[in-house]
Formats: structure tokens, C-alpha cells, sequence
């Protein structure tokens, strides 16, 4: 799954001021480097994606805008049907630059390679004194199964 984030079901805690249309979450997947989601204010923003069909997770794609970003990302993911668990805790710089997490390998931290159906994202500790959190680039690279 070469942009496992495209055409699938995903949701987010919420959109600065309500404004889906300037910081919706479809953003985050455009490619474009003039739009992103911005949430509103508040503790533990999250992303959720729910894939058609089981994925196997190899990499995360994150980009911030630098003072929004998260210094704590955990990682949760199950089955169709299942409660979600724990995979991984990342651990973030506060810069604009794309940061990559591997399965495996070095990178930013590590992602556990897990084949799942949803992927949770919780971005827990904001730089932004009000917990905003901006997001301009968000990719989960993997394979279909």
C-alpha cells in the first residue's frame, strides 16, 4: 500500500475553529506544501485511518510545522473487530522537516512492523502551549495484503 493514508476512512480530533475547508484533515495527504491540518487547541490530538483491507506497516511520514508539533506519537492498531494496542511510541523533533520512522531499521524511532486494519496516531505532548498540533505531510507506507 505505496500511500496507505489515501482513499482511506480517517478521522481526527478536531480542526481549528471548525475549518475543514483552510485545515481539514484531507490536508494532510495532498502532497501539497501550502495546505495542512491544523487542530484546535487542547491535550492528545489523534489521527485514526482505517484501511479496506489489512496492511502491513513499515514506515510513518510526518511532517509538523515547526512550535506545532508533538514530542510524544503513540502508535495503536488492531484487527477488524479487535481493541486497539500499543505498537509503538515515537518520539519526535520540534522542526518542519520530514521525519521517517522504519520498521527494523534506524530512523527517527522505531516502528513495529504489524499488519493491522486501523491505525491510531496520538500525538500526546504538543510544543505549542495550547496543544495545537500542525501536520503537513502524514504518511503510512507499507503492503497490502
Amino acid at each position: 500500500c505505496p500511500r496507505a493514508g489515501v482513499g482511506c476512512p480517517r478521522r481526527v480530533s478536531s480542526v481549528l475553529n471548525r475549518d475543514v475547508k483552510q485545515f481539514g484533515k484531507k490536508h494532510m495527504f495532498d502532497s501539497s506544501e501550502e495546505t495542512c491540518w491544523n487542530s484546535d487547541q487542547g491535550t492528545c490530538q489523534w489521527v485514526t485511518l482505517d484501511f479496506p483491507r489489512p496492511v502491513k506497516v513499515s514506515q510513518l511520514h510526518v511532517q509538523f510545522q515547526g512550535g506545532f508539533s508533538s514530542r510524544l506519537c503513540t502508535l495503536e492498531g488492531c484487527r477488524a473487530g479487535e481493541e486497539l494496542v500499543k505498537i509503538s511510541t515515537l518520539y519526535p523533533e520540534d522542526v518542519h522537516a520530514m521525519q521517517i520512522s522504519f520498521a527494523g531499521r534506524g530512523g527517527l524511532d522505531m516502528v513495529e512492523e504489524t499488519v493491522l486494519d486501523k491505525l491510531k496516531i496520538t500525538f500526546e505532548d504538543s510544543t505549542d502551549f495550547f496543544g495545537r498540533i500542525v501536520v503537513y505531510h502524514l504518511g503510512v507506507l507499507g503492503e497490502r495484503l
